[in-house]
C-alpha cells in the first residue's frame, strides 16, 4: 500500500488492489448538508429532534468553518446527520443532480406525538404515506427537506438519545433512506445503483422507485426521482451536499474503489476523515456520493460520556488550534426546544 500527503498534510491511501471479491453496501453511513446559522442548527437537531450533539469539529478541507455531527447515543454510523454551518451562506436550490429528502426513522406509534410536537413549536408538517409508512414531511430553518418515517421497531444496535428533550421512546432511530433525484436520464444512475452498487428494486409509486442495500437497518432506502422539468440543483443552505454510504472496512473500500474505477466510475483517494476513512464519486446523474468505513468512530478522541462536549481536531490541525478556535463563531450547547415539554 502506498501513502500520499495531500498539501494540507491530510493523508490518503491510494495504490492499493483489495483481495474482497463482493464488496457490500450496508446502508447510510451519514448525510452532510449546508446550514448557516451554527446556533440555529444545534438548537434543531440538538433540540427539536431529540439527537445527540456527538461531535463539534471543523470541516477538515476548510478548518475555518464547523463541521457538526448529530446521532444516536454513540453517533453509529446509519445515526449520523452533519453539517457545515457556514454563516451568512445564501438559501441553495433543492433539485436535479442531488438528494432532495433525508428521512429519519421513528416508532410508528410516534407519529402523532411527533406531529403534536412540531405544530406546538411552529415547523409546518404534511402528513404523508409511501410504500405502506406514515410519514411526516417538513423543513429545518435551513428549507432542508426532512422526513420521518413511522416503522415497526428500531433497528438492532441503535440508542435513541435519552438525555436529551425527547424521550427515547419516540426517538428517531436512524435513517430510514434518502430521496435521489438524478439529472439528465436515470438509465445510467439505476445501472450504476443496481449493478454496481447492488442495490435491489422493491417497488414503484408514481415517478419513484423504491431501492434497498443489501446490509441490515437503518438507512437502506434509496428512492430515485425521476422528473425531466426538474431544475437543477445548487449548492448552498438547506441543501444535501453528499450521501455516504457505510463499508466494513479499508479492504471493502479498496475494492469499491476498484470495483467502481472497472464499471469506468473512478472516485478520489482515500480521505482521512479520523473517525472513518472516505472516498467520494458523483455519479452519471450528478448526486455527490461517498463511501465511508464503519469505523473506527466516534470515541476515538473522547470518552463516550463526553461526546460533542469540546472542539475536536485532526493532528495535522493541532498546531493551528488557536487560530481556528478564535475564528470560529462561538456556540452553546444545544438549547432544547421543549426541553420543558418531553410529552408534548
Amino acid at each position: 500500500m502506498t501513502r500520499a500527503f495531500s498539501p494540507d498534510g491530510n493523508p490518503n491511501l491510494s495504490g492499493a488492489r483489495s483481495g474482497v471479491a463482493e464488496p457490500r453496501i450496508s446502508g447510510i453511513h451519514h448525510v452532510t448538508a449546508i446550514a448557516s446559522d451554527p446556533q440555529r442548527n444545534l438548537d434543531f437537531y440538538g433540540g427539536l429532534l431529540g439527537l445527540r450533539f456527538v461531535k463539534r469539529t471543523v470541516n477538515f478541507d476548510d478548518p475555518g468553518s464547523y463541521h457538526f455531527y448529530f446521532g444516536d447515543t454513540l453517533g453509529k454510523p446509519g445515526t449520523l446527520m452533519t453539517f457545515f454551518p457556514w454563516p451568512g451562506a445564501p438559501r441553495g436550490r433543492v433539485g436535479a443532480g442531488q438528494v432532495t429528502a433525508t428521512a429519519f426513522a421513528v416508532p410508528s406509534g410516534s407519529i402523532d406525538w411527533w406531529r403534536r410536537r412540531f405544530e406546538s413549536h411552529g415547523v409546518d408538517v404534511d402528513s404523508q404515506a409511501r410504500f405502506g409508512n406514515q410519514i411526516l414531511a417538513f423543513e429545518d430553518p435551513d428549507g432542508l427537506n426532512l422526513e420521518l418515517v413511522g416503522i415497526d421497531s428500531t433497528p438492532k444496535g441503535i440508542e435513541p438519545w435519552r438525555d436529551g428533550s425527547v424521550a427515547a421512546e419516540h426517538g428517531i432511530a436512524g435513517f430510514h433512506g434518502v430521496t435521489l433525484a438524478p439529472a439528465g436520464p436515470a438509465d445510467r444512475s439505476f445501472e450504476l445503483l443496481e449493478k454496481v452498487l447492488g442495490f435491489a428494486r422493491r417497488g414503484v409509486e408514481g415517478a419513484r422507485t423504491r431501492l434497498e442495500a443489501s446490509g441490515p437497518a437503518p438507512g437502506t432506502i434509496a428512492d430515485v426521482v425521476v422528473d425531466s422539468g426538474m431544475a437543477p440543483g445548487r449548492l448552498g443552505a438547506g441543501v444535501v451536499h453528499h450521501v455516504a454510504w457505510r463499508t466494513a472496512d479499508s479492504e471493502t473500500q479498496r475494492a469499491w474503489m476498484d470495483r467502481l474505477f472497472a464499471a469506468s466510475q473512478p472516485t478520489t483517494d482515500v480521505a482521512e476523515r479520523c473517525y472513518f476513512r472516505s472516498i467520494y464519486f458523483r455519479e452519471p446523474g450528478h448526486v455527490l456520493h461517498e463511501i465511508a468505513t464503519e469505523g473506527p468512530g466516534m470515541a476515538i478522541d473522547e470518552d463516550a460520556g463526553d461526546l460533542g462536549s469540546t472542539l475536536r481536531l485532526p493532528p495535522w490541525l493541532e498546531s493551528s488550534r488557536a487560530r481556528i478556535e478564535a475564528a470560529l463563531p462561538r456556540i452553546e450547547a444545544p438549547k432544547p426546544s421543549g426541553t420543558a415539554s418531553r410529552g408534548a
